[in-house]
């Protein structure tokens, strides 16, 4: 059976500098906020180019970290609106109600599987105070034009980019203001001066660690000031607190195995987008609907999405032929029972992408027999 993902394959390379990690970690006897995390967020702001990283214990926390630090700096208050997309992981939307903020869905686009921008000027009312713009199986969202649509509308720009370790945009309109002004930099991964970015190192992400992890980005003093103060109970000198803050901060230990992995990041991100190119190419079956790629580094496929009407028939078939596969996601978030004020809503778009999608194999370690034969398969389906 090809595995949709092997964890232990990926991680297998690094078994024996884990092990070193490990020994340092108990020897150094800190671990919690210690110096492995501080290495880490010292080397993840400087791959982003960003001023502040703040590790915090996963993707979700991320988020709601983000909008209570917003909230406690007065710029967004309980009952504010959040535009987000419709077809997102229900993660982004737990995160905004987790907040006591009101999400606002939008359909995506049919191609990218991203936010339309040309849907959400029409969702803006006075109480839209932010955008939390996803950057859904690993693919940039129009950035630019949801940045113009922010600063039109002086609304915050968050971003979730718990898919999207590495990807890159030449997002020129929202760096004229950094420091960061080389023309190298401006061919740089995702910025916004405005805002903060999310991401998660959930173990199956492009960079994943070993259990649960997260972290934020920001070229905001004052936003991540506040937010290496919430993730810590509130606490910026132990035992006084000036926030109602959580305990949520990364791990000493899962630090430590970021900072082997994250040198390798952009080759990983190569591998991916040699195996996507090869399935763009190769696979040549009208029953099948490949995903939309304009060939630069604004994709670093987290996920290969195809699409197909008869989804249960093509699943069966590719698990005949011993090639695992996964849907993401079954059900949108306004169809989920957690949601009953939700479920007679109506978005088409994002109803068909979650009844037509399946996601491939897609990996640093898939080999090319392997892609050879999943290619070989469907073509014959």
């Amino acid at each position: 059976m090809i595995s949709f993902l092997d964890l232990k394959k990926m991680n297998e390379p690094y078994e024996t500098a884990f092990q070193e990690k490990l020994k340092s970690v108990l020897e150094n006897g800190w671990y919690i906020l210690g110096k492995e995390t501080e290495i880490f967020e010292k080397a993840f702001a400087e791959y982003y180019q960003t001023k502040y990283c703040i590790g915090v214990g996963n993707g979700f926390d991320a988020l709601v970290l983000i909008f209570k630090g917003y909230i406690q700096l007065g710029k967004l208050k309980k009952g504010d609106e959040v535009i987000v997309p419709a077809n997102t992981y229900i993660a982004s939307i737990l995160a905004i109600l987790q907040a006591d903020l009101v999400p606002v869905l939008v359909e995506p686009k049919l191609e990218t599987y991203n936010i339309n921008p040309d849907l959400i000027q029409e969702k803006i009312t006075s109480k839209t105070k932010a955008i939390l713009a996803v950057h859904l199986y690993g693919q940039l969202a129009e950035m630019d034009k949801i940045n113009e649509i922010g600063e039109k509308n002086n609304l915050l720009l968050v971003e979730d980019a718990a898919q999207s370790h590495g990807a890159k945009g030449n997002f020129k309109s929202q760096i004229l203001n950094s420091k960061f002004q080389s023309e190298e930099n401006l061919q740089s991964k995702i910025y916004n001066l405005k805002s903060a970015i999310a991401y998660s190192f959930y173990p199956g992400k492009n960079l994943g660690c070993l259990g649960d992890g997260g972290a934020i980005t920001t070229n905001d003093s004052e936003l991540a000031k506040v937010l290496f103060s919430l993730r810590n109970y509130g606490s910026e000198k132990k035992y006084y607190n000036n926030f109602v803050g959580v305990n949520s901060r990364l791990d000493e230990l899962q630090a430590a195995f970021l900072n082997l992995k994250l040198p390798n990041l952009n080759a990983d991100n190569t591998k991916r987008r040699l195996i996507a190119k090869r399935y763009l190419s190769e696979i040549k079956n009208n029953k099948i609907i490949l995903p939309f790629w304009d060939y630069s580094d604004n994709h670093v496929f987290h996920l290969f999405v195809i699409r197909t009407e008869n989804r249960e028939n093509l699943q069966d078939y590719l698990t005949q032929n011993n090639i695992q596969t996964v849907i993401h996601y079954p059900v949108p978030p306004h169809k989920q029972k957690a949601f009953p004020d939700w479920n007679n809503l109506s978005f088409p778009v994002t109803e068909k992408i979650h009844n037509e999608v399946l996601s491939l194999p897609i990996s640093p370690v898939l080999t090319e027999t392997e892609v050879d034969f999943i290619i070989e398969i469907l073509n014959k389906y």
